[in-house]
């Protein structure tokens, strides 16, 4: 008995999942459903006594009926939907085409009356009767079949609970994508809005709770997944949110904004999961708009490190202000590519110039600068890995000293107007090679703004999310490998802020600034990077311990456990933007920053490491290495 069922069942599935009915079967039991409809109205009109009289006539007025009804699918197309996708344009196409062809008869029927007969060929209570029929047997049928193969397809399948934040159109599209899913099942549960406790509605048929019942509901449901669909007042509420979520190991997903969908369409795989940069997002910055258009439109704006996560995003950040145009610098072929085909395909901007050379390349540079003559130089181009940097210090000065001073020496020489660079929290107290040689370009400029007219402007910040060498990529691939994710050292914080933030502020900074200023920016709270892992785990919907782990490699050459915005000896000063400040910090004479620098640089000539790096302790004394091979430069310091 059991397998006789059995096979039965396995029949059924067998039928309803080949990939497609073949045209020519939904096309014939349309026929038939207008052959049984046109039959079912004439009982239905009679009273299921047809006169005698009638029944002669039926001989005809059913095949006239059908021969219309097979017109009026090949024109209207009705089989060629797929019938286990039927949606709502399927049943408006049969609507549209069965009215049409009821149209047809009524215009028949005159023609009839006036012209032939003198007599209606099908009674008009007939051709409604018809045209109601015909229409709920065939999406009727087709709604059914769609039911049948969903629930053969996900009988076997586990359902995934899942509740939707939020109420709106676009949540109820989203419990519908959900629902139809065949490749996973999910079963939403519930929604949740600012609703009274008291008030018990419903939104297609599933239960709307107030949100303060989140944490209460997802327990009792045993809830898998929250899907939000819903704005959120603050960044501190969402975060609120998700932390619940992670707590309570649930993944959070997130259903896009309606104009990114397809055609008009939400897709299921359009629901991705919550990124970790949306945990640590901030409330969004407010720019003077006026101020930096200003200053950016109608002129001649160079870029170093074009091509750079930092770099290629002060182009898209700029792009908009409508420069005269933008001199886009790099070396590295391939991303400038990218970003200049991004630019001319997506942005359909044209305004701008790929130009490939190295910072430390003086004849080239100039060559630039005699060509375009920039009014503003955006300085992004830099070594920034630690731990290469710190078995590579010459080319660290290279690129980071020599390309910094020669970028700013042919800007002087051409008359630019402003020059804002790009530096980082590890130039403050450096315990690298990479800082240091980043804290000697501040340095220098610096120094140069005292004795020329263009205006030299340092940006600080600390990590980026998503940038070329940010712990985040490493985990994110980390986690798909299966593991383990590797921390250096279960202490280590660091202070994080999004790509497009940090460019902002640049932008921001670069234009309130007079001339010798070093800019620094509120980062926020500084954040364990073990915890961050941790995060990242949950969000990937995978349990610590169980299904990934997560290692500890000690830190790296150079490394510190917590990263400074500010010197010891150095305080702030406040602008009118309150995540901007100046950092007052110690001023250096240009002649004998000149002489310094260009005898760190003469050392490139024949490198040897430890040369290199005590010279660049004697122009910074606060340079003291950690875990580092330099360690013994010192103790004590090399006279």
């Amino acid at each position: 008995m059991y397998t006789l069922f059995h096979c039965e069942y396995l029949s059924r599935i067998m039928i309803f999942s080949k990939k497609y009915t073949p045209r020519w079967i939904v096309f014939s039991i349309d026929v038939l459903i207008s052959v049984a409809s046109i039959s079912i109205a004439y009982l239905l009109r009679f009273n299921f006594q047809i006169p005698e009289t009638n029944v002669a006539s039926l001989f005809f007025i059913i095949p006239f009926v059908t021969l219309i009804r097979i017109v009026s699918f090949l024109f209207g197309k009705t089989y060629a939907g797929i019938v286990r996708y039927t949606g709502l344009k399927d049943s408006q196409r049969i609507f549209i085409t069965i009215f049409f062809g009821s149209l047809f008869i009524v215009l028949s029927n005159f023609v009839s009356y006036l012209y032939i007969t003198q007599a209606f060929i099908v009674p008009l209570s007939i051709v409604i009767i018809d045209f109601l029929t015909t229409v709920f047997f065939m999406t009727s049928l087709r709604w059914l079949a769609k039911s049948i193969f969903y629930e053969l397809q996900t009988s076997s399948m586990q359902l995934k609970k899942a509740v939707i934040y939020g109420t709106s159109p676009a949540a109820l599209v989203a419990k519908q994508t959900l629902e139809q899913d065949t490749a996973s099942r999910y079963k939403v549960v519930a929604f949740f809005d600012d609703v009274s406790k008291r008030s018990q509605k419903q939104l297609g048929g599933t239960n709307i709770y107030p949100i303060s019942t989140i944490e209460s509901i997802i327990s009792a449901e045993d809830v898998q997944y929250m899907i939000l669909a819903k704005p959120f007042n603050s960044i501190e509420e969402k975060t609120s949110l998700i932390e619940l979520c992670l707590n309570n190991n649930v993944s959070v997903l997130s259903v896009p904004s309606v104009d990114s969908w397809i055609n008009g369409e939400l897709s299921s795989k359009q629901i991705r999961q919550i990124k970790i940069e949306e945990l640590l997002e901030r409330a969004p910055i407010i720019l003077d708009i006026a101020n930096i258009e200003v200053q950016i439109k109608n002129k001649v704006v160079l870029i170093t490190g074009a091509a750079g996560s930092i770099g290629s995003e002060m182009v898209r950040q700029l792009i908009r202000f409508e420069p005269k145009n933008l001199i886009l610098f790099d070396q590295a072929e391939t991303p400038l590519y990218d970003i200049e085909m991004e630019l001319r395909e997506q942005k359909q901007c044209f305004n701008f110039q790929a130009v490939i050379g190295d910072i430390a390349d003086p004849v080239r540079v100039e060559e630039i600068f005699k060509k375009f003559t920039p009014e503003i130089v955006f300085h992004a181009a830099a070594y920034k890995h630690v731990p290469m940097m710190e078995i590579n210090p010459a080319e660290s000065i290279k690129t980071n000293v020599f390309g910094t001073r020669t970028i700013a020496d042919i800007s002087v020489k051409y008359g630019v107007k402003k020059f804002v660079m790009v530096s980082t929290d590890k130039a403050v107290n450096p315990t690298n090679v990479m800082g240091a040689s980043k804290r000697l370009a501040e340095i220098y400029i610096q120094s140069l703004n005292k004795t020329t007219k263009t205006a030299f402007i340092t940006t600080r910040f600390g990590n980026v999310l998503g940038s070329n060498g940010s712990v985040i990529p490493r985990f994110r691939k980390q986690i798909e490998e299966g593991g383990p994710i590797t921390v250096t050292h279960p202490q280590i914080t660091r202070y994080f802020m999004t790509i497009p933030e940090a460019c902002q502020l640049v932008l921001e900074a670069g234009t309130m600034g007079t001339g010798g200023e070093i800019f620094i920016f509120d980062m926020g709270k500084s954040v364990k990077i073990v915890d961050l892992a941790k995060k990242m785990i949950k969000l990937s919907g995978l349990q610590l311990g169980k299904d990934i782990q997560i290692s500890f490699t000690g830190l790296r050459p150079g490394e510190k456990l917590y990263e400074e915005l500010l010197a010891d000896k150095e305080n702030t000063l406040p602008t009118h933007h309150s995540q901007i400040m100046i950092a007052k910090v110690r001023n250096y004479p240009y002649e004998e920053v000149k002489v310094q620098i260009q005898e760190l640089i003469d050392l490139l000539k024949d490198p040897d490491h430890l040369q290199i790096v005590n010279h660049m302790k004697r122009i910074i004394p606060e340079f003291i290495s950690q875990n580092s091979i330099y360690e013994q430069l010192d103790k004590p310091l090399v006279k």
